[in-house]
């Protein structure tokens, strides 16, 4: 036999309580979709290739002769595991 009355309903927890809450307020703000167009992907893809074509240079102006050689090596190597 359960222990209790099944006519006394369950009583929510703080945490409970909170993520209830939070669920309904996160419901009633939903922003809608923003549809992403081509445009915007190529608009992307050519900030992300601007960013490259900066970093590559910079990083290994940056660096040390040795450092540049054993990133090579270490590139190399995992190469020829494949």
């Amino acid at each position: 036999m359960p222990k209790g009355s099944r006519k006394r309903p369950k009583r929510e927890d703080e945490a409970q309580a909170a993520v209830r809450i939070m669920e309904t307020i996160a419901a009633k703000h939903e922003e809608p979709e923003v549809e992403i167009t081509d445009e915007m992907r190529a608009a992307a893809a050519a900030f992300g290739r601007i960013g490259g074509k900066i970093g590559g240079r910079r990083r290994a102006e940056s660096m040390t002769p040795e450092r540049r050689r054993e990133i090579a090596a270490k590139a190399a190597a995992a190469r020829w595991r494949r």
